[in-house]
């Protein structure tokens, strides 16, 4: 019992660091959008937590970890349903924590896929549709394909490998993400006469500590994955984490200066984000010198996949798409490259993973999309996107001392 006490508040402390994530990512989105959608994406990443939470709680949890199923799909039932207190308490269920903080540490998992596609689609998307597509990705399509690896499914059986979720969370969220740009359009401004314009957030600093904050969450996220308090492994996991880290945030800040002749910090804060997400599927694996080579790859990755998908004409406001599914793809394969079991066999095994989640996350994301655009549409009104959304969504301002000031 002892040890499960142990472990159990090792758990529960990651938990925490996880849902502090969420507070990292809304300073992330508000700080590099503008100020009058400031509310709007305050309320999708409060509104994301919150139903997600409730949902996993209903569905998603028992979707996600079925028991016995066939590999594809399985549900154990609505709703939490171990014995109050001994049965959630007893070794038999997991000998590193409870069956409720196993719920609630996957649970803040379950919620940052959505999250991940509100900074993508800011600025122009109606809180409606959002809130339904969000409602629909986190309560059924995540834990449908977290099953796949995490419950046991067919992936795991063909020896797929994901630590804490370069592919199950960032490339879950990457790939909705890259559907809803394409079917949303740009922002009005974005490409003008054939050229790409800048469309500066508003507040950096407070983008860069939604970094910091997110750096330190990953302590929880990739930590948090070992599932018990193992000195050596938890260690392990949080060094590879940081290296990662620094080499992502490093390498993109120079290679960046580079191509633009210029110290991008937005490059630098992105890079950071990239080490994190790149080192993700294997921080329980990778020696230090692993770390920073992947870190380091994915902080190149992120300055090429910026410019990439910008000449597709694709608006993505904070950089969703190149952290979190470019380099959650070259994180899940670097496994097969880098990791204890590296070699041809595993790589096409993490190749198969990046494939079936591309497939459903993107069928999925787009029949969702594609009938909310064709019914109630998913876009605003050229009026409300220049004006602002903060004003017609929720008639309130973020700063209303400050713009009052301005007259």
């Amino acid at each position: 019992m002892e040890l499960l006490t142990t472990n159990n508040v090792w758990m529960m402390i990651c938990t925490a660091l996880v849902f502090f994530m969420h507070l990292g990512f809304a300073f992330l989105e508000i700080g590099l959008t503008r100020q009058k959608n400031t509310i709007n994406i305050l309320f999708k990443n409060i509104f994301i937590i919150t139903t997600g939470l409730l949902l996993y709680c209903l569905v998603g949890f028992n979707l996600m970890y079925p028991g016995e199923f066939n590999g594809i799909l399985g549900f154990a039932g609505f709703g939490l349903d171990a014995p109050l207190v001994d049965g959630a308490l007893d070794l038999a269920y997991n000998e590193g924590y409870t069956y409720w903080t196993d719920f609630l540490f996957q649970g803040m998992f379950a919620a940052t896929a959505a999250t991940i596609v509100s900074g993508a689609v800011a600025e122009r998307m109606k809180i409606g549709p959002f809130m339904v597509f969000t409602i629909i990705y986190v309560g059924l399509i995540y834990p449908i394909a977290g099953s796949w690896k995490w419950g046991g499914g067919f992936l795991d059986n063909l020896g797929f490998y994901d630590f804490a979720g370069s592919t199950l969370v960032h490339s879950v969220g990457g790939w909705a993400a890259l559907v809803a740009v394409w079917l949303l359009g740009s922002r009005i401004g974005k490409f003008k006469d054939g050229r790409i314009q800048a469309i500066p957030g508003h507040n950096i600093p407070l983008a860069t500590a939604g970094v910091i904050i997110l750096w330190l969450g990953w302590f929880g996220f990739n930590g948090g994955s070992v599932l018990s308090a193992d000195p050596g492994l938890t260690s392990l996991t949080l060094v590879t984490t940081c290296l990662a880290a620094a080499a992502g945030g490093v390498v993109a800040a120079l290679v960046s200066s580079v191509k633009y002749k210029n110290l991008d910090l937005t490059m630098f804060l992105n890079g950071i984000l990239g080490g994190l997400v790149g080192i993700t599927a294997g921080a329980d694996q990778m020696n230090p010198t692993d770390a920073i080579i992947i870190g380091a790859i994915a902080g190149a990755i992120i300055v090429f996949a910026v410019s990439l998908i910008d000449k597709l004409r694709l608006d993505d406001p904070v950089g969703a798409i190149a952290v979190h599914l470019v380099c959650g793809i070259w994180g899940t394969l670097a496994v097969g490259i880098f990791g204890a079991l590296a070699g041809f066999d595993q790589f096409l095994s993490q190749l198969a993973g990046v494939g079936s989640y591309a497939l459903i996350c993107i069928l999925s994301t787009f029949v969702i999309l594609y009938i909310l655009k064709k019914t109630v549409g998913i876009r605003v009104s050229e009026r409300e996107e220049l004006e602002g959304l903060d004003g017609f969504e929720h008639g309130m301002d973020a700063y209303p001392d400050f713009r009052m000031n301005e007259h």
